[in-house]
């Protein structure tokens, strides 16, 4: 992986990584992080009932911090209300509102709930001022319509694991949001992202890995990990012309501005 330094995963389950080759031991997996000079995770949730193992990371390891919210398309997960998670926000190793979203690539049939849970995730954000960890797929207008009418200017956050197209990214960068790139970025038919990625500005991107899926070329079809993000650096750097080191130096301090609750642990 090189000597790189302090590259941030800005988007990882951690608490759904395949830890079968750390013989299920989670301090290997972090030590072989860190190695691989990966220095902050943010472990998002993605519904209320795992939660708890999500925070439980991020309370254990200073460099590990977490999100509260409910996906998109977890039909079965108990919907969350704008005070619930308010106050689960409260937390000190909860920096972001999220993963939520909208998907209607993958959803079936009608979709209001979706904007209805969206907008609940919209409302604690704004009473919070935390940021928004969104997930969108096949609804581009719709995403963009509803955190500008429900978020009316008050919100910021992250596009993550970024697929769609040029246009949709450049509005949610004009209302306050970032872009993030994952594995996906490498993958032999993603030239369309590759053009994406050329032409948006690198002070509005992030890197991720989505582990334990999406894993990166060289390792794609393995269980993705924190430390493939290298993967995702090298390649976000060689697109937009820069030395790799200068690229995860800039996307963490693109991190830290955005994610501002998760100061940066020495060590």
């Amino acid at each position: 992986m090189g000597n790189l330094v302090g590259l941030v995963d800005s988007h990882c389950h951690l608490d759904r990584l395949d830890l079968s080759p750390y013989e299920q031991n989670v301090d290997a997996l972090m030590t072989a992080t860190r190695e691989a000079g990966v220095s902050h995770l943010l472990c998002i949730g993605v519904d209320l009932e795992t939660f708890p193992a999500v925070k439980n990371l991020a309370e254990e390891y200073a460099n590990v911090h977490c999100t509260v919210g409910v996906h998109p398309l977890y039909t079965d997960s108990r919907e969350p209300t704008a005070k619930e998670l308010i106050d689960i926000a409260a937390h000190p190793r909860v920096v972001a509102i999220g993963e939520t979203g909208l998907d209607y690539f993958y959803a079936k049939g009608e979709t209001q709930w979706q904007r209805d849970r969206f907008a609940a995730h919209i409302e604690a954000a704004k009473a919070t001022d935390l940021p928004l960890v969104i997930h969108t797929r096949g609804a581009r207008e719709d995403t963009i319509a509803m955190l500008k009418d429900v978020g009316q200017g008050k919100v910021r956050g992250v596009l993550h694991c970024f697929t769609e197209d040029l246009a949709m990214a450049e509005q949610a960068i004009d209302i306050g949001f970032y872009i993030s790139i994952s594995g996906i970025a490498t993958f032999a038919n993603a030239e369309p992202l590759r053009d994406v990625v050329r032409a948006l500005p690198v002070e509005k991107l992030l890197i991720e890995t989505d582990a334990p899926w999406l894993a990166p070329v060289p390792f794609r079809g393995k269980s993705n990990e924190p430390r493939y993000v290298a993967e995702v650096a090298k390649l976000v750097a060689d697109l937009k012309g820069l030395d790799v080191q200068t690229l995860v130096d800039i996307t963490r301090e693109n991190f830290f501005s955005l994610f501002s609750k998760a100061a940066p642990s020495e060590g």
